[in-house]
C-alpha cells in the first residue's frame, strides 16, 4: 500500500483526502478525509481575479492541511485546482501561496481532466454494466460524464451553485425571475453539454459534490449530516423536485436551521439544487445514485 495525500480545490470548497491505496488494485483506504468552505471563487466571475480575503482563506485551509499530511505520512500528494483559479487573471498569487505552504504546485486542470477524475472516484466502487452519467456539480462549473469502466465522452460547463447566486441573485429568497435566469443558464449550458456528451441515453445518474450531497441529506431527513447514510443512497426524481421547491420558499435563516446544509452552503444551496433538478428533468431519470467519493478519490488514486 501506498500512503498518498489528494487535494481538491475548487471554487467553494477546499478539500483534503489521505488514503492508503494499492496500486495495482486501487483499493483505498481512507485515514483523513475533511472540507473547508473557503469561497476562493469570491467574486471571479464579475472581477476576473481572485479576491485578497479569499485567497487567505484558502492558504489559512492548506496550512491545517499541511500539518495532518505530515503527522500522517503521505509520501506523495496531488493538488489539483479547479474551476476559480482557471479563470482568474491572477491565478499565479494562488499557484505561489500553494508552492510556499505545501511544497507542490497546484494543477490547475481542464476540464475534460476534472471529469475524468471524478468519473474514476465516482464509479470504482460501483458494479455492472450499465451506462452511466456522472454529473460534478462545482461552485463555478458542472462536469458531465458518460461510461462504464472508463470515460466515453465528457464535458465541462461554467454552471455552478456560486457563479449562479453570484450572477442572479439579489434577493432572499430568490424572486421568480431570478429563479428563472437562472434556469435559463443551466438549460443552455444542458445544450453545450449535449453537443459533446450523450447526456439522454444513460441508464443510471450518478450526483457527486456539496449541491447533491446536502440535497439528498435533506430529502433523507437526516437530523445531522452522515456520509455512510448518504453515500450510494438513491433520492427519486420526486424528491429533488420537492427539496428544490422547499429551498426555493426558504429564508437565508430558515436554511441556516437546517442541520445538515453546511454553514457555507447556505446561501448557494439554491443554485445548486436548481442545477441538480434541471439535469434530472432533462435526462429523464427517476433518480439520483449519490456518490460521497468524487473527484478527490480520482486524484488520490492518481497518485498511487
Amino acid at each position: 500500500m501506498t500512503r498518498v495525500a489528494g487535494i481538491d480545490c475548487g471554487t467553494n470548497s477546499i478539500r483534503l483526502l489521505v488514503a492508503d491505496i494499492h496500486p495495482e488494485t486501487g483499493d483505498l483506504v481512507e485515514l483523513d478525509r475533511r472540507m473547508t468552505i473557503v469561497r476562493l471563487g469570491q467574486g471571479v466571475d464579475k472581477t476576473g481575479r481572485l479576491a485578497p480575503e479569499a485567497l487567505e482563506r484558502t492558504f489559512a485551509a492548506c496550512r491545517a492541511y499541511a500539518e495532518v499530511i505530515k503527522e500522517l505520512g503521505a509520501e506523495r500528494l496531488r493538488f489539483v485546482a479547479t474551476s476559480a483559479s482557471r479563470d482568474a487573471e491572477n491565478r499565479d498569487e494562488f499557484v505561489n501561496g500553494v508552492v510556499e505552504i505545501l511544497g507542490v504546485e497546484p494543477e490547475v486542470i481542464t476540464g475534460d481532466q476534472e471529469a475524468a477524475f471524478s468519473f474514476t472516484g465516482a464509479t470504482g466502487e460501483l458494479h455492472g454494466d450499465d451506462r452511466r452519467l456522472v454529473v460534478d456539480i462545482g461552485g463555478g462549473s458542472t462536469e458531465f460524464v458518460t461510461g462504464n469502466k472508463h470515460v466515453e465522452a465528457a464535458r465541462s460547463v461554467d454552471i455552478g451553485c456560486v457563479r449562479l447566486t453570484e450572477r442572479h441573485v439579489r434577493h432572499d429568497p430568490p424572486t421568480a425571475e431570478e429563479v428563472a435566469a437562472i434556469r435559463a443558464d443551466v438549460r443552455a449550458a444542458l445544450d453545450l453539454a449535449a453537443e459533446t456528451v450523450p447526456i439522454g441515453s444513460a441508464e443510471t445518474l450518478v450526483g457527486l459534490a456539496g449541491s447533491v450531497t446536502t440535497v439528498a441529506a435533506i430529502a433523507l431527513g437526516l437530523a445531522e449530516y452522515d456520509s455512510e447514510k448518504i453515500h450510494h443512497s438513491r433520492i427519486s426524481a420526486a424528491q429533488v423536485a420537492e427539496v428544490t421547491d422547499r429551498l426555493l420558499a426558504s429564508t437565508h435563516d430558515e436554511r441556516a436551521a437546517i442541520p445538515v446544509i453546511h454553514p457555507g452552503r447556505v446561501d448557494v444551496i439554491i443554485a445548486g439544487a436548481l442545477v441538480l433538478r434541471e439535469i434530472v428533468e432533462r435526462v429523464g431519470a427517476s433518480e439520483v445514485v449519490v456518490s460521497e467519493h468524487d473527484i478527490l478519490d480520482g486524484i488520490a488514486l492518481s497518485v498511487a
